[in-house]
């Protein structure tokens, strides 16, 4: 597929996360999720939770740098032919990687089609 640029990338970001229900977005504090070009590690990589899961803090959580989820620009692209494709796959990485945030493991994450 033709690259979008960056902003249109992010913009796409956005609208993932317009999608998580309320209660999960009240939640989400102390995360950021940021977009990247690629993983130096892992070029395959479409994105990555960096953090504590919430249900492992403390409730003296505090005075640390956010988590983070990256999502990664080049890989998504890399495996979808449009950007439709590329829409609904940045949606299923976004939800995977905050469900991540969440405690959920590789497998419930499956279940629910964000694998």
């Amino acid at each position: 597929m033709e690259p979008v640029s960056d902003e249109e990338f992010e913009a796409l970001i956005d609208d993932a996360l317009d999608d998580i229900p309320e209660h999960f977005a009240r939640a989400m504090t102390n995360l950021v999720v940021l977009a990247r070009p690629a993983n130096e590690d892992n070029p395959e990589l479409l994105g990555l939770f960096v953090g504590v899961p919430l249900p492992e803090q403390h409730a003296n959580h505090s005075g640390y740098l956010p988590d983070a989820v990256f999502i990664y620009k080049d890989a998504l692209e890399a495996i979808c032919a449009d950007v439709e494709e590329l829409r609904e796959e940045v949606r299923i990485t976004v939800f995977h990687e905050v469900g991540h945030y969440f405690g959920m493991e590789e497998e419930a994450l499956h279940e629910l089609g964000w694998g």
